[in-house]
């Protein structure tokens, strides 16, 4: 080889070298993970409910990464999906556990994320509505005032539910409210109905409100999905701590599968959440936690997951659909995962 042509080789080979050295340190000094939650605790504890309190209550990515000394830094978050994508927008997380909703917005808002596990499947919400307001059907609510919490898992929800009795948001007012929010404005007779999750049933029991449908009652329409995902920068430089996220995940997720630990689920997420036990006893009732709580990315739930996508298209809930089996992790995707 003569030296000006090995000259040039090396012109390029430098410049590519030095950018694999420092990827490999950036890979290197991982210090910390930063993960984020919806809160849905009632109290001055936190909450995410379903794995993430599994996780945090066992210590198992904390004591997974030890030996690495990688902290593990949870974050909760009252706003909820919304404020979880302005938080991954803007580089202040790594991971979040999210309702369907909020991570499908994210990606098709531009958010680099990819899809890394399934967290929860088939989970129910409510009709919450006032007592003797006479409201027994979805058909009873055209006009009325209902509350749902905008850019969550609750909306497409409702959406969803909706849809399948041949309505739509227009049909009925919709009032922009948080979960806690939805619940006082229920208690106070503010709004006629409100559509959210199992805590409902709280309202349910002090007799300020009644519920009388849920998603099961329609045939699983409307039912909640729920994922992990990972900031593309994160998971392309952290390969090997995200597998390793993942399999220590699944302590977790075996855990919660195993039907004999429903009390002690019950009792935990209570606990922490500040939510009377009789709340989580009623939704899972008729429920098996391993229905609920499998992790795979299998072509079930991510047919429901691309079905979600389509109908928040068609709602207008997000501008720019797109598929699914695009979002997961390029790994997991190869390794059928």
């Amino acid at each position: 080889m003569n030296r000006p042509f090995k000259r040039v080789i090396n012109l390029f080979a430098a410049p590519a070298l030095a950018g694999l050295i420092a990827l490999s340190a950036q890979a290197a000094e991982l210090k910390e993970i930063r993960i984020a939650v919806p809160d849905l605790s009632a109290g001055t504890q936190n909450s995410g409910g379903g794995i993430t309190d599994v996780l945090r209550d066992q210590q198992i990515l904390e004591k997974a990464f030890a030996d690495q000394g990688i902290t593990i830094k949870w974050s909760f978050f009252k706003g909820a999906g919304p404020v979880i994508n302005e938080a991954f927008a803007n580089g202040q997380v790594d991971l979040a556990y999210l309702g369907d909703l909020a991570a499908i917005i994210g990606r098709s808002n531009g958010l680099d994320t990819r899809l890394l596990s399934a967290t929860a499947r088939g989970v129910k919400q409510y009709l919450g509505v006032v007592p003797g307001s006479g409201i027994k059907t979805l058909q009873d609510l055209k006009g009325k005032r209902v509350a749902i919490f905008r850019g969550t898992a609750t909306q497409l929800s409702f959406d969803a539910a909706l849809a399948s009795q041949g309505l739509s948001e227009k049909d009925v007012k919709v009032i922009n409210l948080d979960f806690s929010g939805a619940v006082a404005a229920l208690a106070a007779k503010q709004i006629d109905a409100s559509w959210g999750s199992s805590g409902l049933t709280a309202l349910q029991a002090k007799g300020l409100a009644e519920l009388p449908l849920n998603t099961k009652d329609l045939g699983g329409a409307g039912s909640v999905q729920a994922v992990l995902v990972g900031s593309g920068k994160f998971v392309d430089e952290h390969p090997e701590a995200v597998a390793k996220l993942l399999k220590a995940q699944q302590q977790a997720v075996e855990w919660l599968t195993q039907d004999a630990n429903k009390d002690a689920y019950i009792q935990l997420v209570s606990g922490l959440a500040s939510y009377p036990p009789i709340i989580l006893q009623q939704d899972l009732k008729d429920q098996k936690l391993s229905e609920v709580f499998p992790s795979t990315l299998d072509p079930v739930f991510l047919g429901k997951l691309q079905d979600s996508v389509d109908l928040a298209a068609q709602q207008r809930l997000i501008r720019k659909p797109f598929k699914v089996s695009d979002w997961v992790a390029p790994q997991l995707a190869a390794a059928k995962l």
